[in-house]
């Protein structure tokens, strides 16, 4: 009888850790979800009228298409990776300012944001305004450097947007309240659709049509969110514009740059791939091709990073509490999570690869080469749900200079090299660049991993809560405000 009582208790006391386990699971998915699902929603459909832009493009012409993909794969992505690395320090401090329930400080991180990264756009506005000479220095081809060079120009408002669209959304997501980003988002979205429809197919204004519809879309978002912020929806946070924005600003340019560099170094990778897609043989179909493809990853993409986003709030949130077991249980519920949605998007892509070229252009030629590169794609969908979750870690602690250092090895020193050795000198072009991407982002995947699991998360909210309390202002100090609760 004793031995009977006691393996019942011993069962009893599993199935109670059990019951607790779930539990503990099931309130920590609302927590990511209540941040995550806005992201996502967010950014799928920020990125859609990118994609739907380009659609329009390529049913303009295959140059134009070409033009475009350049443009958006290499000067887009060159300026936009260095904005939303510079960005993502906002994400960083004001989370973890939220947890630590110093709401005040979230808007004078947010106005310091600004101030550092639409000074940093405006030195790097050279990019978009000599497109058409840097893409003929690089060897393009003449008729695809003249098409980008007038494309890029129509790109510069949509990259101004993109900086207030992008800290406005970290700055909102902190403190949960992201929800009317995702309406706005979807407002965005629908508006862009029809739009491009009568600026190209109705009034027949061609590329000029395409991307100012873009422009005016993208501008939509961020008046939107104006109207949110200054209309006094975030009293706890939003105290007004103020001078203080000016104090501790090197230090915030510091952690901005490391952030920086460490989202550029990723972003600047798969800019670099398709410049050399732009040297294999038939170069607008190679460059059409890839971008395509990296459109699509990109599309599933922005589902990962959204769930980046909500990593990003929930560990910053519990550092800021000074909660290290709960930063860890977040961090293993979000990798579960992420790679199950990943999964998902494997099958899918690898059951209707073949049919994805036919979407963006009606160039046999153009298609057919996605149709090969699907199989690819499907592994890189994979990828996307791990190491954006492990990259959200890393931002959410302040580790970017770490992670910094991670993607330089591995995507410059491992995934490059394998790039150009495969599409080069064995003759799989775009498919052998592919490759060697694929190979870079593994190698940074085990990185992160090993960064992650090694991380002392005790010592990481010590070090959250010296940084809070140095560039903590009292609500008092906010004496220099230069304009009050609207």
């Amino acid at each position: 009888m004793d031995n009977s009582l006691q393996e019942n208790l011993i069962l009893s006391s599993k199935s109670e850790e059990t019951e607790d386990l779930k539990g503990k699971i099931c309130e920590e998915s609302k927590k990511i979800w209540r941040v995550a699902l806005p992201s996502i929603v967010s950014r799928v459909t920020s990125f859609g009228i990118l994609v739907v832009t380009q659609s329009f493009i390529g049913h303009i012409s295959s140059t134009d298409l070409a033009g475009y993909a350049l443009v958006q794969t290499l000067s887009v992505r060159f300026v936009n990776g260095i904005v939303i690395g510079m960005s993502s320090a906002t994400e960083t401090l004001c989370g973890q300012a939220f947890g630590a329930k110093q709401h005040h400080m979230m808007g004078i991180f947010l106005q310091r944001s600004w101030l550092v990264d639409l000074i940093t756009l405006t030195i790097l506005l050279p990019v978009f305004i000599f497109t058409k000479p840097i893409f003929k220095l690089l060897g393009e081809e003449e008729s695809i450097a003249n098409s980008a060079g007038y494309i890029s120009l129509w790109f510069i408002p949509f990259i101004y947007s993109i900086v207030f669209a992008l800290t406005i959304q970290m700055y909102l997501q902190a403190q949960q309240k992201n929800m009317v980003i995702a309406w706005l988002s979807v407002m965005q979205f629908v508006i862009h659709i029809p739009l491009s429809w009568l600026f190209v197919n109705v009034l027949d204004f061609g590329i000029p049509g395409a991307m100012g519809a873009l422009c005016i879309s993208s501008w939509l978002l961020v008046f939107g969110e104006f109207v949110y912020i200054f209309g006094g929806w975030c009293p706890d946070s939003w105290k007004g514009f103020t001078l203080a924005a000016f104090k501790d600003i090197f230090p915030v340019v510091k952690l901005s740059i490391s952030s920086g560099v460490m989202i550029c170094l990723e972003l600047w990778y798969y800019a670099i791939l398709v410049l050399l897609a732009g040297y294999m043989k038939n170069a607008t179909v190679a460059i059409s091709a890839f971008s395509i493809c990296l459109n699509v990853t990109a599309w599933e993409f922005m589902i990962s990073l959204g769930i980046m986003g909500a990593t990003i709030v929930r560990v910053a949130n519990e550092l800021g509490r000074g909660d290290a077991k709960a930063t860890k249980f977040s961090i293993k519920v979000l990798i579960s999570t992420s790679a199950l949605i990943a999964m998902f998007f494997w099958i899918l892509c690898l059951v209707f690869g073949n049919k994805l070229g036919y979407l963006f252009t009606e160039e046999e030629e153009v298609a057919k080469s996605v149709s090969d590169l699907s199989v690819l794609l499907a592994f890189s969908m994979l990828l996307n749900g791990i190491y954006p979750v492990l990259s959200g870690v890393a931002v959410g602690a302040g580790l970017q200079t770490k992670v910094a250092i991670i993607n330089f090895l591995c995507f410059y020193a491992i995934g490059l090299p394998i790039g150009c050795v495969l599409g080069y000198v064995t003759h799989l072009q775009v498919k052998g660049i592919w490759i060697g991407m694929m190979s870079g982002i593994i190698a940074q995947t085990l990185a992160l991993c090993f960064m992650t699991w090694k991380t002392n998360w005790d010592q990481e909210v010590s070090k959250t809560s010296a940084r809070l309390k140095r560039w903590y202002l009292k609500s008092g100090e906010e004496n220099m405000q230069i304009s009050g609760h609207p």
